[in-house]
This record gives C-alpha cells, sequence and structure tokens, in this order.
C-alpha cells in the first residue's frame, strides 16, 4: 500500500495531537507496579499483597508486588525515587527508610523531603522481642540481668540497619544499659532462620511473623515493643512495664516519586482510604498484629518530618551513623 506525500507529511502532527489525550487517560488505565524493599515472606511482604489485593479489587487495575530488597529497605525506596512519576510505580516507605535512614546514613541516593509523593498510611505495628528457647530467660527482666552480666556476649537479629526493628534493639541497648551486638540480615525471613537455629540469641521483628513462631513454642516471646500491649497478644506484656518510656512502633506508608500530578494523588488517596476502612482488610490486619492506618497526603507528609525529627536524637546517641 503507498501512502501519498500529503498523508506522510500529516503523521508527525498526529502524534502530538494524540499526547494530551493519552496523558489525560484515567488513572489507573494499566498495572500498578508496587516497590516492597524487603524479601518475600516477612511481614511487610504479607501486609503489602493484603493491600494490594484490595486496590486492585476497587480500581479494576492490577496492584503486582515488586519486592526489591537491600540496605535496609534503601534499595526498593530508591527505585520508587527515580521512576517516572506517572502513578504506575509506587512503593513502601515507612519507619526505617524515611524515620531513621535520613540520620543514620552520612549520604543517601534519595531525599526523603524532595524525591517522594507522600500519598496515604498503610498500617502501624509493634514489634516483638523473642529469644531462643535456649537462652536462659524467661522476661525482660531476666534479660537484661543476663546481658549485664554478659557484655558483648548476646545478639539479636533484625531485617537490616536502620529499620525499627534494628532501632528497637538499641533503645533496649541504652535504656537498660546493656551491650548487645547487632546481627542485620536482608529481611525478617533469614533472621528467623538464625533465631531457631540459635545463631543469634533474640531478635526485634514486626510482631505478625514472630508471634506465629511463639504460638507454635518455637521462639520464647518476651515483649511488644510498644507503649502497651497489642490487641493481637495481649497476654505478652509490654517492655515498657519493665522500661518505663520504652515505645518503637512500626509504621508504613504509601509513597511513590515526586511529581505525580494532582488528580491521581486525589485518586490514589480515594482508593487507599476505601481500602483501609474495608472491615475485610482491617480484621485481616489486625490477624497479624497491625492496625489499618489511613492519612491524607498532607497527613503522611507531616507524620515522615515528625518521626524523622524525634529520631535523630536516638539514632545519635546510638552511635548508628553509617558511611
Amino acid at each position: 500500500m503507498s501512502i501519498s506525500r500529503r498523508t506522510a507529511l500529516a503523521l508527525p502532527m498526529a502524534a502530538p495531537a494524540l499526547a494530551p489525550a493519552l496523558a489525560q487517560a484515567p488513572w489507573p488505565a494499566q498495572t500498578v507496579r508496587y516497590i516492597n524493599p524487603y524479601p518475600p515472606g516477612g511481614p511487610t511482604d504479607t501486609l503489602s499483597r493484603r493491600l494490594c489485593q484490595k486496590l486492585t479489587e476497587l480500581s479494576g487495575q492490577q496492584f503486582i508486588v515488586e519486592n526489591r530488597s537491600g540496605a535496609g529497605g534503601n534499595v526498593g525506596v530508591d527505585v520508587v525515587a527515580k521512576s517516572r512519576p506517572d502513578g504506575y510505580t509506587l512503593g513502601l516507605g515507612g519507619i526505617a527508610s524515611h524515620g531513621v535512614a535520613p540520620s543514620m546514613y552520612a549520604s543517601l541516593p534519595f531525599d526523603v523531603a524532595r524525591d517522594f509523593s507522600y500519598i496515604s498510611g498503610m498500617w502501624q505495628l509493634p514489634n516483638l522481642l523473642a529469644v531462643n528457647l535456649d537462652l536462659p530467660v524467661q522476661n525482660v527482666a531476666e534479660l537484661i540481668a543476663l546481658a549485664r552480666a554478659r557484655p558483648g556476649e548476646l545478639t539479636f537479629g533484625s531485617a537490616g540497619p536502620g529499620t525499627s526493628l534494628h532501632l528497637a534493639g538499641e533503645m533496649f541497648n541504652l535504656m537498660a544499659g546493656v551491650r548487645m551486638v547487632h546481627v542485620p540480615y536482608r529481611g525478617s525471613a533469614p533472621a528467623q532462620l538464625d533465631l531457631l537455629a540459635g545463631r543469634v540469641s533474640m531478635m526485634f521483628d514486626n510482631i505478625p511473623g514472630t508471634l506465629t513462631l511463639s504460638r507454635q513454642g518455637r521462639v520464647r516471646p518476651l515483649g511488644v515493643t510498644s507503649a502497651g500491649r497489642s490487641p493481637a497478644a495481649p497476654d505478652i506484656p509490654a517492655i515498657s512495664e519493665t522500661l518505663p518510656g520504652f515505645d518503637v512502633v512500626s509504621w508504613t506508608c504509601l509513597i511513590g516519586p515526586a511529581g505525580i500530578p494532582t488528580p491521581v494523588i486525589t485518586r490514589l488517596s480515594g482508593l487507599m482510604r476505601e481500602a483501609l476502612a474495608a472491615p475485610d482488610l482491617q480484621a485481616s490486619y489486625l490477624e497479624l498484629g497491625a492496625s489499618a492506618w489511613f492519612t491524607t497526603p498532607e497527613e503522611t507528609a507531616n507524620y515522615q518530618a515528625r518521626s524523622q525529627a524525634a529520631l535523630a536524637p536516638v539514632v545519635r546517641a546510638a552511635g548508628l551513623r553509617a558511611d
């Protein structure tokens, strides 16, 4: 088939004419990629997949979880920061990457104030301190006594440096006046394996995974890291009952790269409000020890800034500064 000279000259003009129509296509018009900056199998993965399933139901488009772990969550978060700001790459931000990391690392490949769109909170949950069954302690007071008697010998695992789990252990060291050695892992799942095998003495973990292990009698739970007991495990005391004022709660928020158009942010915020208010998702989260947590984009950004400011002194006091 031949193309006339007039038709050929008109073709270059067609693409620009189509661009505004494509840019105004309702969001989401295709699959949305959700970056979980932690490995598969951990609590953040389970909670993320349940949220993405609900968002898929509500939006009519697939929300696909992609795990991009490393550097305490910073690797995956950087992927989000450097993505195209069209609403089709989103991810998990939280206390590790957006509360602790800015004070912990001398330099980061992203700027938490400049490089992200803050959309909504997702969930909050306490962490759980659990010990290997062979460790001769039954409660937090006995652990403190043992750690004081054996300075530098006891170890605690976490999902990585700078995570709320790491911070909980360092805060425990500071408040209890002990010296336990941090052993970082690439996520909770491998840390749990070493806890079960006795390669680490204990670990601070998001409550879902380790609570299951404790219910199975495979680890010994000593305390939750929230100010009070968790509704998911009311039989487990809060660490604050022995160390008054101890309080480290993990929080997460939905983020995207900076520059996502306002109509897309508005649509996303509405979807998150609906998803997190759904009774089935709330019940599902509570089973895992988490509380569904919706915030507006402005509230989310403000919470991140307050968390960063509050954690900075703890990071400095614990000597957590890293290159």
